[in-house]
């Protein structure tokens, strides 16, 4: 890339970003200050002219609710772009907010985004191009699960071996790393979107009653669990009663609510084991040692690492702030670019391989 002096100047008085570029939720971490966004990713935009009227939180709200001309979308799917243009305006929007104290009036940052392991070419040129039309001034690509270990605190650059799961909302992803380096990593389209789902499922089949997304997410969060919990809990879900056609209130056991989501679950822990299946011997003692983390939102399932260490035999802990382990490993990146640069992934043909990095731009 040219070396533009317009782009230096403003770029002086830019930040450092790390962004958890996610189907649910999207974070926002600038060096110095931590985790300065969380915010859903959810833009509301006019049907006709796919302009966006709300971006984050409030296109949240709005979910479900929106007028004929108005539609809420997710711009991601699956961990990846499948809105080129409200991606971009999405990125745009939270670049900008992640600047607001400072005195910048056009914001050119270096921006670090996550991708989850095993993208194609096109997706990880997508969020690459998405981010540089963002206005960020260099962008740098880095894999879900090294994030998320950086930012977690593991220790990938040692020569022992550590093992995250990174349960998200779109992707599922397990690595395990040593020397720096991924030795087995599994990215699976099972996470937090479809437990929703199954919810939906479960209570449209046991009590005829179809609730929302929204409305199966709340109950995931407030009662959801992966193993029996000391005192099990209860909540009330409202909906449409399938059979009549008028609204309708059931109450929900946190038992009914693990039985939707075991499948999705259970799917998870198979995906684990599949991946402990290839880990060499040395490592696999190592792990006895270390455990397995767990980060992203879906770590928040309650008793999720009582299940895991059960059907697994090592002993699992879940991350401090698991939601944000991903941000703050990208915004670390920044930090130390010159040591942490073999961590990044470029945008030539399987590149996702490490120890080859590019700056690309």
């Amino acid at each position: 890339m040219a070396f533009n002096p317009l782009n230096w100047l403003l770029g002086f008085f830019s930040l450092d970003i790390g962004i958890d570029l996610g189907t649910a939720n999207t974070l926002v971490n600038v060096r110095g200050k931590g985790i300065v966004i969380n915010e859903p990713s959810w833009v509301a935009i006019e049907k006709r002219t796919r302009k966006p009227l709300a971006i984050g939180a409030e296109a949240k709200e709005m979910v479900g609710r929106t007028p004929a001309n108005v539609i809420a979308v997710r711009p991601l799917r699956d961990g990846v772009i499948s809105e080129f243009e409200i991606t971009q305006a999405m990125l745009e929007y939270f670049i900008g907010k992640a600047h607001e104290q400072s005195i910048v009036p056009v914001p050119r940052p270096r921006v670090v985004i996550g991708i989850p392991a095993g993208v194609t070419e096109v997706e990880k040129r997508a969020v690459y191009d998405a981010a540089m039309s963002a206005g960020a001034r260099e962008t740098y690509l880095i894999e879900e699960p090294v994030a998320a270990a950086l930012g977690a605190g593991l220790p990938v650059s040692e020569i022992r071996g550590s093992m995250i799961t990174d349960i998200g909302g779109g992707t599922s992803e397990v690595a395990v790393m040593s020397m720096g380096g991924v030795v087995v990593s599994r990215s699976l389209r099972v996470a937090g979107d479809e437990m929703d789902e199954d919810i939906v499922q479960y209570m449209r089949n046991k009590y005829n009653l179809l609730i929302g997304l929204r409305m199966a997410e709340q109950a995931k969060i407030a009662i959801g669990s992966a193993y029996h919990l000391p005192e099990e809990k209860t909540m009330v879900l409202r909906g449409r009663n399938l059979v009549t056609g008028l609204p309708e209130a059931v109450e929900v056991s946190s038992v009914e609510i693990r039985e939707a989501i075991s499948g999705s679950v259970q799917t998870i822990i198979d995906t684990i084991k599949d991946a402990l299946d290839e880990v060499p011997p040395e490592i696999i003692a190592d792990l006895m040692e270390t455990g397995i983390c767990l980060a992203g939102g879906g770590a928040q399932l309650q008793a999720l690492d009582r299940r895991l260490s059960d059907e697994l035999k090592i002993r699992v802990w879940v991350a401090e702030d698991p939601m944000s382990c991903v941000a703050r490993g990208a915004g670390m990146i920044l930090e130390d670019l010159d040591h942490l640069s073999h961590l990044l992934v470029g945008l030539e043909r399987g590149s996702t391989r490490h120890g080859k990095s590019e700056k690309v731009g």
